[in-house]
């Protein structure tokens, strides 16, 4: 099984895009989305409609936002979900193709279990909203109580900053593990990274292939200039949504 799991997009049509190509010329076919499909980013459509495609998708805090109330979030980021909602409601598309996007939306779950793997787009103790931060290796009451809900090993985004957690309280950047990993006996907590806003200071969209019992951090260049001047010509849209795209933060 050679499997491509990827979160946060976040309406970033060419990161998407550019993720996808790489995907396919691995000769990848299954793919999992760990959720925030769409927020900060110009092309929420877009996003949702290559998503569909997906193996499985989840539900993230951006996409909930969307569909209700957006609740704990920054004005720039509140400005660009109620704009992304009008979009949902009246943008591209019939209303029948608006319609399968709103619903789509709403019949996504919060996490998966699958032999021993737990998918969710926060955390195992709150697969929408909790963020697990490289720091948080040093809050071992927090991080004792999310690994006791995970059997083997668990793969999250929301926090846009990939790296593997293990129980034994170590976290590891792509970089510190050459930008693979080997699952073990131990209890790891696996963050993906971001295809759409990476903010670990790597303006590439990264995402991680699962194989065998390994897993391999991707980086992948995309146009993201092209990008940002999308979100310059949205009003609603503030430009430090494109400009932060420029330096991965």
């Amino acid at each position: 099984m050679k499997r491509a799991i990827i979160s946060d997009i976040h309406s970033n049509l060419e990161g998407f895009q550019a993720v996808l190509a790489d995907i396919r010329q691995q000769g990848i076919t299954e793919i999992y989305c760990l959720g925030d499909i769409i927020g900060y980013g110009p092309n929420p459509l877009e996003c949702i409609d290559l998503v569909m495609k997906c193996d499985f998708c989840l539900l993230g805090n951006h996409d909930q936002g969307a569909l209700f109330d957006p609740e704990g979030f920054n004005a720039n980021a509140e400005r660009a979900i109620f704009w992304t909602r009008q979009q949902l409601e009246s943008g591209r598309g019939t209303p029948a193709e608006r319609l399968r996007r709103w619903e789509f939306l709403g019949e996504l779950p919060r996490s998966k279990r699958e032999n021993g793997f737990l998918f969710v787009h926060g955390s195992a103790r709150n697969p929408l909203n909790e963020y697990v931060f490289p720091e948080d290796i040093y809050n071992q009451k927090k991080m004792e109580k999310i690994f006791s809900l995970i059997e083997r090993y668990c793969f999250q985004g929301h926090t846009h900053v990939p790296g593997v957690f293990t129980q034994s309280g170590n976290f590891f950047s792509p970089e510190d593990i050459g930008e693979s990993y080997k699952l073990g006996d131990e209890k790891v907590m696996v963050n993906v990274g971001s295809v759409g806003q990476p903010r670990d200071g790597n303006r590439k969209a990264c995402y991680v292939v699962l194989e065998d019992g390994a897993l391999k951090f991707r980086r992948v260049e995309y146009p993201a200039e092209t990008t940002r001047q999308k979100i310059y010509d949205i009003p609603e849209l503030d430009n430090s949504l494109g400009d932060r795209l420029m330096d991965g933060r």
